[in-house]
């Protein structure tokens, strides 16, 4: 186990929510401090995370819509998604290399991308993954595993 990334509804909360992000981040650092905590961009987990005194990774999504505060679009909305395989690739780029991306009115939202997040239950899943390596590989951005 080398980090901790809370999934769906409670990764959202963990987002915005202080109180619950505090929870989540002193569970991690009681099974192992050593653990890396991941979580969105900019978050209340991950300040939680340096608040316990935990690595954290800033997560960006590849393939997800962002609201101006650097928040991610609902699902339910229009937006939440981003289906053009070029377009994500594009705003993925731009958030790794230039720490922003456009969100779904328009505005730039400032992220800070120490990872990326790229769902692999679409059918073109694999193809897009491999896309984005190469896109980054072009650019020289490292891809590692921690």
């Amino acid at each position: 186990l080398k980090h901790v990334k809370p999934h769906g509804m409670l990764y959202n909360q963990a987002a915005r929510e202080p109180q619950l992000a505090d929870a989540i981040a002193r569970a991690v650092k009681s099974l192992d401090p050593g653990l890396l905590l991941v979580g969105l961009a900019g978050s209340e987990l991950i300040r939680a995370g340096e608040r316990a005194g935990l690595a954290t990774r800033e997560e960006v999504f590849a393939d997800r819509g962002y609201q101006p505060d650097g928040s991610l679009v609902p699902r339910g909305e229009p937006g939440a998604l981003i289906d053009d395989d070029n377009e994500a690739v594009s705003r993925t780029l731009e958030m790794v290399l230039n720490g922003r991306v456009k969100s779904r009115d328009g505005a730039w939202a400032t992220v800070n991308a120490q990872t990326v997040c790229l769902h692999g239950d679409g059918a073109h899943a694999l193809a897009f993954a491999r896309r984005l390596r190469d896109a980054f590989e072009q650019r020289q951005i490292r891809v590692c595993a921690e």
